[in-house]
């Protein structure tokens, strides 16, 4: 009996310390943000764009959405912090902005500019966030105009931008997404830089026009977001843009290419096209005769994806030669981008600190004081190697024929 007591005691002293779900949240009560935009103000605030999602609008069978009303409503706030701005958007927002489901963070270039470490820090620091959202730059513009522009082939907005930036850095490699986490890791690194995506918006006409429904109800849609360029970073503060062959360089180096087109000229005129399938480089640091060195070895695969050159696809030599001149091509690309970026922007973005780290901790603890101005200077070593797997369904090509 005495056994019985002891075992009732004790449930009812758990029952006591179970409170059920404390932290519990509904569904009605909470405004499920996708996106989040900040921007800088003229008066020093931060301005915050919230693109929430419309629940009755993206509910299932509702194709077309529901009542031709949006499918996402933008609210906004100011703030001398980012944490005081969500705040202020309970004085018109109905529910609480709940941004565990976020997909992008888009950064205004002004604010970019100014430096993004503050910005962070509750994005960091918030339990509710997860950390694998999108960050990106708008570039030549505030966050706020990305966010306001409606798309036709995604419902929401937000998901639309994180399908293609996702899709754009796997097929062309000019991009790159880019997550808090790796944000945050590059921007307390001694010896590599940050870098982040730029979103660009292009409109034909006239701009409201061009935001409001019609961009979604014509073929021809007149207000586009593109991914283009990647924005480089001296610590927090953006400093400059790279083009699109110096981006693509940088995605290979720090092995985040996934696949790409490479257009390569032939001697005798033409050109063909040399489709990257995969590619993986080996980045060693050395010190040599007292100064630091870079060893860079690429490794690519891929097919060919075009031919506009005369040249004999059955002969394995015709193979080889292609291969030579793609390795011939990229070098080239390769040095004068790294060189560029050393003489324009002198910021290692490209981790060269961190493998002289790896290589010889003595020599970083001197090199890294001033690490900036050694990467102006620093000698690189490139080595490509391409490797051609597949030519496609033919051999030759048809226009032969026709000539």
């Amino acid at each position: 009996m005495k056994r019985y007591v002891t075992l009732l005691i004790m449930l009812l002293v758990f029952l006591l310390f179970t409170t059920g779900c404390w932290n519990r949240r509904e569904l009605n009560e909470l405004a499920i943000t996708l996106a989040f935009g900040i921007d800088s103000t003229m008066d020093g605030q931060y301005l915050v764009t919230a693109q929430v999602v419309n629940p009755k609008e993206v509910a299932m069978g509702k194709a077309g959405g529901g009542n031709g009303r949006s499918p996402v409503i933008i609210y906004q706030a100011k703030g001398q912090t980012i944490f005081e701005a969500l705040q202020k958007m309970t004085k018109e927002s109905p529910r609480k902005i709940y941004p565990s489901h976020l997909r992008m963070l888009v950064i205004g270039e002004s604010l970019a500019k100014k430096g993004i470490g503050k910005s962070l820090d509750i994005l960091s620091r918030n339990s509710e966030l997860r950390s694998d959202y999108y960050i990106v730059v708008a570039k030549g513009m505030n966050a706020e105009d990305i966010l306001k522009v409606p798309t036709a082939l995604e419902k929401i907005p937000a998901i639309n931008l994180f399908d293609t930036l996702k899709e754009t850095a796997k097929a062309w490699s000019a991009t790159s997404f880019v997550t808090l986490d790796d944000l945050i890791t590059d921007l307390v690194s001694d010896g590599k830089q940050p870098v982040l995506t730029g979103v660009f918006l292009h409109m034909k006409g006239d701009k409201e026009k061009d935001l409001g429904n019609q961009n979604v109800e014509v073929i021809d849609t007149p207000a586009r977001l593109f991914f283009q360029k990647l924005a480089v970073f001296k610590k927090d503060k953006l400093v400059g843009w790279l083009d699109e062959k110096q981006s693509k360089t940088y995605n290979v180096i720090t092995n985040k290419e996934a696949g790409t087109a490479v257009n390569v000229p032939c001697p005798k005129g033409g050109k063909f096209v040399f489709h990257v399938t995969s590619s993986n480089t080996e980045m060693k640091g050395k010190i040599k005769n007292g100064k630091p060195e870079i060893d860079l070895n690429v490794h690519v695969e891929g097919s060919i994806g075009e031919v506009e050159c005369d040249i004999d696809l059955t002969k394995s030599e015709s193979i080889d030669k292609l291969e030579e001149m793609y390795e011939k091509e990229t070098r080239k690309i390769f040095n004068n981008a790294i060189k560029q970026v050393q003489e324009k922007y002198k910021v290692d973005i490209f981790g060269f600190g961190e493998a002289i780290h790896r290589a010889d901790p003595k020599a970083w603890k001197k090199l890294k004081k001033d690490w900036n101005k050694s990467f102006e200077n620093l000698h690189v070593n490139l080595h490509v190697q391409g490797e051609i797997r597949q030519i496609g369904t033919i051999d030759n090509t048809f226009l032969e024929k026709i000539k």
